[in-house]
């Protein structure tokens, strides 16, 4: 028996009978002969982190707008943190760890540049609007390196529905979509504080009671519960109470965080930039090959400058926005 095949048995002998068996699995778009030693779950979370989509996280805004300081969250440190929390809540209710890791590492992928602003402006000017969550199905369906990274049908329905109102179709997806929750929510607190936006006497006491005075303490607390809650249920889920409070202290960053606050004070710019960006091109479409190598004339030319724009960085997206506006410097011979 060799390697990967022991680890497919380990799972059929160790893991829940709610778990999803890499053996099992729907397979993929594309056939692909099975690696000697990895399952195919941990096939797609290295195809993943050795993307050029997962890479180009780490200069992509989560809250603060192209953040100077050593230790605010970016998008990518904010994929580690659910990854982190979604193994810890798999391995408690022992399911597959790997799949659920794979579609951690692949759920903000499309994310455009500067967060929920760079969201909100493709959405409201994009024909047929944009959601993260899609556009990340189509980065590792289609854009990366021009022809996806061929993906479990497991994990690609996992990252579809990290987020919004239907769920994934295996437990190991709606672990990601309670942990993507977990901690976004107890990071951007924590930035939060560590800006000065807010104090930890801010914070709603009630939530506090119940969920803890410390980041680690409301961690612990969240897991916690998911495990105990969910454990031999066939569900993931919070307990009413916690639920509620995580809820509440939700609805207290969108308040003092997410909608009004110093965070906030250069939105309109870097949405600006995202508009203005996305109408030169579609209105210059001669000129986008220079700048994109996936450019194609086999769909509407609306639908590549949004793919181009949505995998920009923030510092690339600042510094073309530059080259388009800004006059070049005369050079005399």
């Amino acid at each position: 028996m060799g390697i990967r095949q022991r680890t497919e048995q380990w799972e059929r002998e160790h893991l829940s009978e709610y778990a999803c068996l890499s053996s099992e699995s729907r397979g993929r778009d594309r056939p692909i002969e099975p690696c000697p030693i990895r399952t195919e779950f941990q096939r797609d979370r290295d195809r993943i982190i050795h993307s050029r989509a997962f890479r180009r996280l780490k200069q992509k805004t989560q809250v603060f707008i192209i953040p100077e300081g050593d230790h605010y969250r970016t998008r990518l440190t904010h994929t580690l943190e659910v990854a982190q929390i979604s193994r810890t809540i798999a391995r408690g209710l022992r399911l597959n760890e790997d799949l659920t890791e794979a579609i951690c590492m692949g759920h903000d992928l499309g994310h455009p540049p500067f967060g929920h602003a760079g969201e909100e402006v493709l959405n409201n000017i994009h024909p047929g609007g944009f959601r993260h969550n899609e556009q990340s199905v189509r980065v590792v369906e289609k854009l990366e390196g021009g022809t996806g990274l061929n993906l479990t049908w497991e994990v690609r329905d996992g990252i579809l529905h990290h987020t919004g109102k239907h769920d994934a179709s295996t437990l190991e997806g709606r672990i990601v979509k309670i942990a993507d929750r977990i901690a976004y929510v107890n990071h951007d607190i924590d930035d939060a504080v560590r800006s000065g936006i807010l104090s930890g006497e801010d914070l709603p006491k009630e939530c506090i009671s119940v969920l803890g005075e410390t980041h680690g303490a409301r961690i612990h607390t969240l897991v916690s519960d998911v495990i105990l809650t969910s454990e031999g249920t066939g569900e993931i889920r919070l307990s009413k109470e916690v639920s509620e409070a995580l809820n509440e202290l939700r609805s207290f960053l969108f308040k003092n965080v997410y909608l009004d606050s110093e965070a906030k004070r250069d939105e309109n710019k870097a949405k600006e930039i995202v508009a203005y960006v996305y109408r030169y091109f579609t209105t210059r479409p001669e000129q986008l090959r220079q700048f994109y190598s996936y450019y194609t004339e086999d769909q509407p030319i609306e639908e590549t400058v949004k793919d181009f724009v949505a995998g920009m960085t923030d510092r690339y997206l600042i510094n073309l926005y530059r080259q388009l506006t800004l006059p070049k410097p005369w050079a005399f011979l």
